[in-house]
């Protein structure tokens, strides 16, 4: 095995380094998900040379969504640019998209993610690295403040996902990009990654340069600060509900007493919690407080009737259960 590149130890390289180090697990296998781009392939790079430190090994999974001509090439480049890093073992999988109707980002995301799972399983892994950045978390907020979706979306990306790891929401693009000049890398320029028929790419290139240059410099950092600060909070509702929720819970049924006293933030976490659970359905902001007026706004209202889920009160007690049949 080639021993991984040691370029000059320049700001960029020691924060990014400094960044992986930090989450690096300290056994087993760590592969890192590479596209060829400057996030990743700086992420590649320190990750080789922090796990050759601390005596862990390193490879990398490179996922062909073939979604554009030429991308077969693409990922054999960057696999050879791993394996020139000393990453090893290095898998490239090939993956179709196919659109749900949750359209393009979405569908690639989900087959990206579901790649992922299947390298740690082909290899033994304990987790995957990725190379999302502070940019990345700013847009990521912007684009839940622009969907209305939430404490859950505005939260943003988290450090540790299972066995999924960012360890550089601290980082800037820009960093990236110096990191790959310092170290003598040349990533790959997704053409994607400009085109404005994507959302977070108009976001990217078109809102956040609008809002710096309105408002300031700093707004991305500033994003990125509030995800962290309302994951701490939402991290800390969840778990509260949680456990209301395995205290009260039983069978599908909860007191609606119980759930008035509750401040709303964690009487809807119960209720969306409680279905996922019994019911394996997700419910949305308007059907949870739909289910939540059983509760606040009582008039003797009739059973609820929502997607895979049927609510009705009776005699202060709310009963969740499979819809009936049609």
């Amino acid at each position: 095995m080639e021993s991984p590149r040691r370029p000059r130890l320049t700001p960029a390289v020691a924060d990014i380094r400094r960044a992986v180090r930090e989450l690096l697990p300290l056994e087993g296998l760590i592969l890192v998900g590479l596209s060829g781009g400057a996030d990743s392939l700086a992420l590649a790079a320190a990750t080789a040379f922090e796990a050759g430190r601390v005596g862990i090994r390193a490879g990398a999974v490179i996922v062909d969504h073939n979604l554009q001509t030429g991308s077969a090439d693409v990922a054999a480049r960057a696999a050879d640019t791993a394996r020139g890093l000393g990453l090893d073992p290095v898998l490239v999988l090939r993956v179709t998209i196919d659109d749900d109707g949750s359209g393009p980002e979405a569908a690639a995301r989900t087959m990206r993610y579901a790649a992922f799972d299947a390298a740690m399983e082909q290899t033994g892994a304990v987790g995957v690295l990725l190379g999302h950045t502070l940019d990345d978390q700013a847009e990521t907020v912007l684009l839940g403040l622009a969907r209305g979706s939430g404490a859950t979306s505005l939260r943003g990306m988290a450090a540790r996902t299972g066995r999924i790891l960012r360890p550089m929401l601290g980082i800037r693009r820009a960093q990236t990009r110096q990191f790959c000049v310092d170290a003598g890398l040349e990533p790959w320029s997704d053409p994607q990654n400009f085109d404005p028929r994507y959302t977070r790419v108009r976001v990217r290139e078109t809102v956040l340069p609008l809002l710096e240059n309105e408002l300031g410099p700093g707004v991305a950092v500033a994003l990125a600060r509030t995800a962290e600060a309302l994951r701490e909070d939402a991290d800390a509702l969840d778990e509260l509900a949680r456990t209301m929720l395995k205290e009260h819970w039983a069978s599908g049924r909860i007191s609606a007493d119980l759930l008035a006293a509750l401040p709303a933030a964690v009487r809807q976490r119960v209720i969306r919690f409680g279905v996922e659970a019994r019911n394996g359905v997700w419910l949305t902001r308007v059907q949870t407080l739909a289910v939540a007026a059983l509760v606040t706004e009582w008039h003797g209202q009739g059973a609820l009737s929502l997607p895979g889920i049927r609510v009705v009160r009776q005699d202060g007690i709310l009963i969740f259960s499979a819809p009936g049949p049609t």
